[in-house]
């Protein structure tokens, strides 16, 4: 089942625009190897899911995946062929405002190569640009 949250102050929000990188969340924390946002979008809790199931198949048990991102936002529309009026449409489906810049998934314990492929399988699932990062030794 797809990401949404348990409880929100309020169903409805606004569309609002996504402006700059991101400055938090854009490093890799938890694993090794990062998929890293090079535009800003919305992804929805099922692309969400669906690349965590492609990246935990491929993973099978060798390595850890850490899902960076949550879905907060909620996207509504009103029903096609309604005419104007009414007020605003339900909630229809759940996204992760990202940013450019930020870590959506990481992998830790698989070798580049293993790495390099999950996320190409995860990159085709993507709306948005992504790229492969790895993590910065301080």
């Amino acid at each position: 089942m797809a990401l949404m949250p348990k409880r929100v102050k309020h169903r409805k929000s606004q569309r609002g625009i996504i402006k700059g990188n991101a400055t938090r969340g854009n490093k890799v924390v938890f694993g090794e190897y990062g998929l890293q946002a090079l535009q800003g979008g919305w992804i929805k809790a099922q692309t969400i899911e669906a690349g965590r199931v492609a990246a935990q198949q491929y993973v099978r048990g060798e390595g850890r995946l850490y899902v960076r991102i949550f879905p907060h936002k909620s996207i509504t529309s009103t029903p096609l062929e309604t005419r104007m009026g009414k007020g605003k449409g339900e909630p229809e489906a759940w996204v992760a405002s990202v940013r450019p810049g930020t870590v959506l998934y990481e992998l830790g314990g698989v070798t580049e190569d293993q790495a390099k492929v999950c996320f190409a399988r995860l990159a085709h699932k993507m709306p948005i640009p992504v790229r492969l990062v790895r993590r910065r030794l301080i």
